[in-house]
């Protein structure tokens, strides 16, 4: 049988005392300071030297002062106290009314898995108030990188935009081509991207992540450039517009993946393999989270690996 971490016979009030007295340099003060007697104190002392088996004082002058097993012994003391104070102010402060977690999020996740995580961080005892910003990924990682935010949830940013900050990949997704269930090439079986080039395009602005992976896809079909571009970040705004005309959206999947299964908004069977992303969790490198913090991004991964891939 494994023996116990620490002697059951330590209590947090042997601890206090014990660092207390070292600080205030005697048991009197140390009693003040804790608003205690001093018997109680130095009962304190006495059972700490017992349960150890070594004197943790020097009696033997007039002022106290500690052994050098005391010496040895307090530096793991005062470790023990202060965790526990800082575990104590980190509880209260994840509990603090004005307290509020910032994230992030890219419109490939704002749809599906940000909600989720939200509602599922809002239910738990370190729930606090959340402040979601979106918009295109220049802009959240400008607020990322002066602490305006606490970390961005979305598609991986480009390589040269990464310095000082660290990206946890959580799942990978493809673009689709989304349009309106009569769109006139919705009855095809098979397309090319060439085919969209006559038919207003709805495609993320310059600066967004995913505008380069579309641009790429654009020039392996030997289009280049859509005649007629019309550039947003705004899901709300693509929704709409792809019901209202002969658009063709390009989107992530996941942003049109109620559309689709209600069969509101169809994909036009075109490969789109190429545009294969990482999507994930975005920090500033070497940053620490306060509990709340911790549990939100603990909540955006359980909304990541609960989806159901297409």
């Amino acid at each position: 049988m494994a023996a116990p971490l620490i002697d059951p016979r330590i209590r947090l009030r042997h601890l206090t005392a014990f660092v207390e007295t070292e600080r205030q340099g005697g048991v009197a003060a140390a009693a003040a300071a804790l608003g205690l007697t001093q018997p109680a104190i130095s009962k304190s002392l006495a059972e700490l030297e017992d349960i150890v088996g070594v004197a943790l004082f020097d009696r033997s002058r007039r002022k106290l002062e500690l052994s050098g097993f005391g010496v040895m012994f307090l530096r793991y003391a005062n470790t023990v106290v202060a965790a526990l104070r800082q575990g104590m102010n980190a509880l209260a402060d994840a509990q603090g009314a004005e307290s509020v977690v910032r994230l992030g999020a890219l419109p490939s996740v704002e749809v599906e898995i940000v909600p989720q995580a939200v509602a599922r961080f809002a239910s738990e005892a370190l729930g606090r108030r959340v402040h979601v910003e979106s918009g295109p990924s220049p802009h959240l990682l400008g607020l990322l990188r002066a602490g305006s935010l606490d970390f961005v949830v979305g598609r991986m940013p480009d390589p040269g935009v990464m310095a000082g900050l660290t990206f946890e990949h959580l799942y990978s997704e493809t673009l689709v081509l989304a349009v309106r269930p009569d769109h006139p090439l919705g009855g095809q079986e098979k397309l090319d991207l060439s085919m969209v080039e006559s038919y207003p395009g709805l495609v993320p602005p310059r600066g967004a992540i995913i505008r380069p992976t579309v641009e790429a896809l654009l020039v392996a079909a030997g289009t280049g450039r859509l005649a007629r571009e019309i550039e947003t970040v705004s899901n709300s705004f693509g929704r709409a517009y792809t019901l209202l005309t002969d658009a063709v959206w390009f989107i992530s999947r996941s942003v049109v993946a109620e559309d689709l299964a209600r069969g509101e908004l169809i994909t036009l069977p075109v490969d789109m393999a190429a545009s294969h992303g990482a999507i994930g969790i975005t920090t500033r490198a070497g940053n620490d989270f306060d509990m709340a913090t911790a549990a939100l991004m603990a909540a955006v991964r359980d909304a990541a690996y609960g989806r159901v891939s297409p």
